[in-house]
């Protein structure tokens, strides 16, 4: 945010002061495309080192902007982690502890009615809204995208697609345009990127900003990449394991169509005025190829492998390569997002300000908050909980529902292979954790 200080206003004349004002009050505010993968994980991309997977495009964000080592999702699978960069809050304290599903007897979460997302509150602020691809937080209104603040909405209402071509779900066609049902033909990655190209040629000729929530289905299984992607990995990976192949070339098609969009921002000239987020929702999935390297664990883990995730931010007119280590949570682009782009800020969310995003100077370098992360789920967990809470140097977790709390210390030992006894630590923040469970405990989620 631009902040006037006495300092500068007692220096400044008051016809310079008219002509600051006015150049404040012309500057538009910034578009914001934030791209969301789905089980991405932290090592499939070559920004972050993978060595047998190429993401020139995806790249270009971490070459261009600011990337964020130590940013984890929510939670450490889907529904929760997208609840969280909705409404800057803990998946459990807004009603989505688990995965929601279209089946009553495993569904493990409902978005609380009276939470305001980040879209109704940029429509506030003159945004049009949009998502496009995956939601994955309500089957039925009034919790489908176009009840929650955006405006137009194209994509899968569902989980996960049975098969990228045809986007059932046992069955049932969950692809919506608003609220009418369509079929279209195509994999779902190149879909929901021409439905991006379409909704950028509208959004050039209007005076509004906008604020498109992209979220690809790729690369949660099944692992499926277009053939000639797939054909050209074999013979360029030929050592490579089969399911490893898969992972390659389905990582890659999806490079190539977000190289599409920042090709037409570029060309239509709405890149020198549009903030890039691309994340994804937790860690990958190592039974289908993803990698989380160096990290161990991965999607359904609350090891690092299995909620710190690949960030990236490119913001308006800067171009310059920046690493932030500083922890931060994906629900912390929520009052960050809306600080940029002079939105009020509810304090009691326990989401906090990124500094990079927001122009401001970390106060006390090298200091941290609490972050809890949780999980409920059925089949062989029986609809029980699992936690992990870190204050940025050691962490206490669980690995399931039915084991004990492991603490360690992510500075020494970031793969999280020897727990610790450090009594005062583990009651320090095992407290802190009770309370959070004590507050979730009081939020409906059925």
């Amino acid at each position: 945010m631009f902040k006037i200080t006495f300092k500068k206003l007692k220096n400044m004349s008051f016809l310079g002061f008219f002509m600051l004002l006015s150049s404040i009050e012309a500057q538009e505010k910034p578009n914001i495309i934030f791209i969301l993968a789905d089980d991405l994980g932290y090592g499939d991309l070559s920004c972050n080192g993978s060595n047998d997977l190429q993401t020139p495009n995806i790249d270009i964000l971490a070459k261009q902007g600011i990337t964020f080592t130590r940013a984890y999702a929510n939670s450490t699978v889907c529904s929760p982690s997208r609840a969280s960069i909705l409404t800057g809050n803990y998946p459990d304290l807004v009603g989505v502890p688990g995965v929601i599903r279209d089946m009553p007897e495993n569904t493990w979460g409902n978005l609380r009615d009276d939470v305001v997302t980040l879209p109704q509150e940029l429509q506030k602020l003159n945004y049009n809204t949009a998502l496009i691809g995956k939601w994955h937080l309500g089957y039925q209104s009034p919790d489908l995208p176009n009840d929650r603040g955006f405006d137009y909405f194209k994509g899968f209402v569902g989980d996960m697609m049975d098969d990228y071509y045809t986007h059932r779900r046992a069955g049932i066609n969950w692809m919506r345009e608003n609220n009418q049902e369509i079929d279209p033909k195509g994999h779902a990655t190149d879909l929901f990127t021409d439905w991006t190209l379409d909704y950028l040629k509208k959004q050039k000729s209007t005076d509004k900003p906008f604020f498109l929530f992209l979220t690809y289905n790729a690369p949660h299984d099944p692992v499926q990449p277009p053939k000639k992607w797939f054909d050209k990995i074999q013979q360029r990976e030929k050592g490579a394991p089969l399911k490893r192949q898969k992972m390659i070339a389905f990582v890659e098609h999806l490079d190539y169509n977000i190289g599409r969009i920042l090709e037409q921002l570029n060309s239509s000239k709405l890149a020198k005025n549009t903030m890039i987020v691309f994340t994804s929702d937790n860690g990958g999935a190592l039974h289908y190829g993803a990698s989380n390297k160096p990290f161990s664990g991965g999607k359904g883990d609350l090891l690092e492998g299995g909620i710190r995730v690949p960030c990236l931010v490119k913001m308006p007119n800067f171009r310059e390569e920046k690493e932030i280590n500083e922890p931060l949570l994906l629900m912390d682009f929520y009052p960050s997002i809306l600080q940029l782009v002079g939105g009020k800020i509810d304090e009691e969310l326990p989401s906090e300000v990124i500094p990079e995003i927001c122009n401001e100077t970390q106060l006390i370098d090298g200091v941290s908050r609490d972050m809890v992360w949780m999980r409920r789920e059925g089949h062989k967990f029986g609809g029980r909980i699992y936690y992990a809470i870190s204050d940025g140097r050691y962490k206490l977790l669980q690995r399931n529902p039915f084991s004990g709390y492991e603490l360690i210390d992510l500075i020494n030992d970031p793969n999280e292979i020897s727990p610790i006894n450090l009594p005062k630590v583990k009651i320090a923040l095992k407290k802190t954790l009770t309370k959070h469970i004590q507050a979730s405990g009081k939020v409906q989620w059925q």
